[in-house]
């Protein structure tokens, strides 16, 4: 005969009241819109995380107010009010799922996405409810450890050694996470893409006579010294005659140290004649490596391959891991590579150099603009700049930013009329600005919803400007409403795991780049059909998420 069960055996199947209904809360602030569409199983596995949390949180308010309630006025009641109780917390699943689908539509029609069907609640659904029994069996797993260590030990010692362990399982599975990525990314660097071959243009790291090896390029510096348009695919194009493009790259391999790389590189523009092209871009990657060939590609095509553009590489890991573990990576780099190579322009003829231009996408953004003290310094060394998609915690976009002319959105600052700085999210959008633009000429590309560049600390405790209705850029949800901290977390969420959008939203920038370079820089002399034909190649390219490069 079966034994009794016990009331404390039977609610371990139980959910807590204050717990189940804190996590609803946090479940349904985590699927209210952000700034990108997230994809619906990581929609589910966020929103599991948000209940979890709530629960835990829910579980010790309602602990702290039960001492506060006579013991007869605790029980929930008997087992009608606990089938309503259970009815209830299906109706909250539903409407969850449903709420998930028509705040997500909200935010795809805003980025030109289609909507999503009733696809999106299953794939919902199928992460959030078996993440969030499996969350709870391992919270209610961890109260009974802690309960049986308590009958054992003193309530101190139990609670240290419920937390030990705790945080060592933790600590241990998110090293050993760390230790997964890194050994993913490590293999990609060593590879090489299928698309591409070892260069046999003199004008190439890798190619004859260089001193750069191949094999110490890494994949996305082997992508770049063999890609790109050819002199003969540039004339096709444009209709003029053009020369064969420099691209000059150090690879990790290639040198051991950021100086030793840029001494490289350096020697590769001498050898290649760099020097005497009439653009040279000094390119910071993102956290990988990588180039965005959009950008790379559009400069070549506007000046007819009279250019050389120099980049090295100071990691392997992706964006987002150097930018939380290794944020002095980029701007090490970038400052080692632009002081070697400004300190040979500046001794050639001023009249008889190269344009020297700044460039950066991203985390490449943040380690180019920390090249320089402030825009003077920018403007004085350099002959012009293109910063895109700048993240947040770079200082010089700050400071920008925050000395705006009054009534500029944050999105789409103006600074002075326009004269020496300007930001734009689609070509001519600087068009009906008060002053004429000087040379050189610094250009920022920014878009409303790029969770890269409004991500910063202060989010997550203070509104911020851009989600103010006269600062709401036209593709921000109306129904995004700053909540403290959660709100940060969605746009981190988004800066990782928001879905892919069209061009003009989000980190997506490839077709405004052959603008923002004719802005810069100029070009030799397309006239508007070989322009458009250009355009028309940079738009077909295949959008990489540069946050994950």
């Amino acid at each position: 005969m079966d034994e009794p069960r016990t009331p404390q055996a039977r609610r371990w199947w139980h959910l807590d009241p204050g717990g189940a209904a804190l996590g609803l809360v946090f479940a349904i602030l985590s699927v209210t819109p952000s700034l990108l569409p997230r994809p619906a199983a990581a929609q589910g596995a966020i929103t599991a995380l948000s209940f979890g949390a709530g629960y835990l949180i829910g579980v010790l308010v309602w602990r702290w107010l039960r001492r506060l309630i006579r013991p007869e006025q605790q029980r929930l009641g008997g087992r009608a009010a606990w089938i309503a109780y259970g009815a209830a917390m299906v109706a909250s699943i539903a409407l969850l799922s449903g709420l998930s689908l028509h705040w997500q539509n909200d935010v795809r029609r805003m980025v030109e996405m289609p909507e999503a069907d009733s696809t999106h609640v299953g794939a919902f659904l199928a992460v959030f409810v078996p993440l969030t029994v499996v969350l709870l069996a391992i919270g209610k797993g961890v109260r009974r450890l802690s309960r049986r260590l308590r009958g054992r030990f003193s309530p101190l010692i139990a609670g240290v050694v419920t937390t030990s362990i705790v945080a060592g399982v933790a600590l241990a599975g998110g090293a050993g996470a760390l230790a997964v990525v890194d050994s993913i990314f490590s293999g990609l660097n060593s590879g090489v893409s299928a698309e591409v071959t070892e260069p046999g243009s003199a004008h190439r790291s890798a190619g004859p006579d260089s001193a750069i090896a191949w094999e110490s390029l890494g994949r996305h510096g082997s992508d770049f010294v063999g890609g790109g348009p050819s002199a003969a695919r540039i004339e096709a194009v444009t209709g003029l005659a053009a020369k064969e493009p420099i691209r000059v790259y150090a690879g990790l391999e290639s040198a051991p140290t950021d100086a030793a790389r840029a001494d490289l590189v350096l020697a590769e523009l001498e050898r290649t004649g760099a020097f005497d092209r009439s653009i040279l871009v000094v390119a910071t990657t993102t956290g990988s490596g990588w180039l965005e060939p959009q950008a790379v590609d559009a400069l070549e095509y506007l000046h007819a391959g009279d250019t050389a553009i120099a980049s090295m590489q100071y990691s392997y890991m992706p964006s987002w891991y150097s930018f939380l573990f290794d944020p002095d990576a980029p701007v090490h780099a970038a400052r080692t590579l632009f002081d070697a190579v400004y300190e040979r322009w500046s001794q050639l003829p001023a009249d008889d150099r190269p344009t020297l231009v700044s460039y950066g996408l991203s985390l490449g953004a943040h380690g180019s603009q920390a090249v320089f003290a402030d825009l003077a310094d920018v403007r004085t060394r350099t002959d012009g700049a293109l910063f895109v998609g700048s993240p947040n915690g770079s200082r010089l976009w700050r400071d920008l930013q925050d000395a705006r002319d009054a009534g500029s959105p944050a999105w789409q600052p103006v600074l002075d009329g326009g004269r020496e700085v300007r930001w734009i999210s689609r070509p001519g959008d600087d068009s009906d600005l008060p002053q004429p633009w000087q040379k050189p000429r610094v250009l920022y590309l920014q878009h409303a919803t790029d969770a890269v560049t409004w991500l910063g600390p202060r989010l997550f405790w203070q509104s911020p400007d851009w989600l103010e209705p006269d600062q709401r850029g036209a593709d921000v949800s109306p129904s995004m409403r700053w909540i403290p901290v959660v709100t940060g977390l969605q746009v981190l969420v988004d800066m990782m795991l928001g879905d892919q959008v069209p061009a003009h939203h989000g980190h997506n920038f490839g077709n405004v780049v052959p603008s923002a370079w004719r802005q810069v820089t100029g070009d030799a002399g397309l006239d508007a059909a070989a322009f458009a034909r250009v355009q028309a190649i940079i738009e077909d390219y295949a959008p990489i998420k540069s946050t994950l490069e």
